[in-house]
């Protein structure tokens, strides 16, 4: 909810989309078995012929893409969905971090060739990997560790006399302009941050202490 509307468009329907979209685009349709989506009670499965062209360290750092069928990768970015320089994958993540859910698993299997993603809805161990939840600067909801950096990257960034856009965090935050944008509204409900303009033109400023 926000200002008492739902919100039906939320960071992982964006993130299940993202993922749905790589795992056509880097379908091989030549090989055996085809494309695969499971959806199970606490976790959803998607499987696509063909190895991981990049590696699967690779396309979990992100920052590079070599897609299977690049004509559909066109077609999903002409309705902004998809990866953009390898950015889709560690979103993702990010997103599964946000939520405090159990990391996605990339599998890859040979002979037949197949990758596939497990995207698990279930609740992580407080302090799994010695990751602490800590709280946010203001308001009583939890973050987690890693989101809680994203937050302080931000703000260690800014300067209260000058006026940013979302897209110019990218490099710092190491994460796609859509996240960034969520990030900074979650600072300006809190008051850390102030912002002016439109969807397409808003621009974000450091409330001075």
């Amino acid at each position: 909810m926000s200002g008492g509307d739902r919100i039906d468009d939320t960071p992982v329907h964006q993130a299940i989309r993202e993922a749905l979209a790589n795992c056509l685009i880097n379908a091989d349709y030549y090989g055996v078995r085809g494309v695969i989506v499971k959806k199970e009670k606490e976790k959803l499965v998607l499987e696509n012929p063909g190895y991981i062209r990049i590696g699967k360290k690779q396309m979990r750092m992100g920052g590079e893409s070599d897609p299977r069928n690049k004509a559909l990768m066109k077609m999903f970015n002409l309705i902004n969905i998809g990866e953009r320089a390898g950015s889709g994958v560690p979103n993702i993540f990010n997103v599964w971090e946000d939520e405090n859910w159990e990391e996605p698993e990339i599998i890859e299997e040979f002979d037949p060739d197949r990758t596939i993603l497990v995207l698990s809805f279930g609740k992580k161990a407080a302090e799994k990997n010695g990751e602490k939840k800590v709280a946010k600067k203001s308001g009583g909801k939890k973050v987690t560790k890693k989101t809680q950096e994203k937050y302080d990257a931000i703000l260690g960034a800014m300067q209260c006399d000058i006026w940013y856009r979302a897209s110019e965090f990218e490099s710092i935050v190491g994460v796609r302009e859509s996240r960034i944008k969520v990030l900074l509204g979650e600072l300006a409900e809190h008051g850390l941050i102030e912002s002016i303009g439109s969807t397409k033109g808003k621009k974000y400023r450091k409330v001075a202490k």
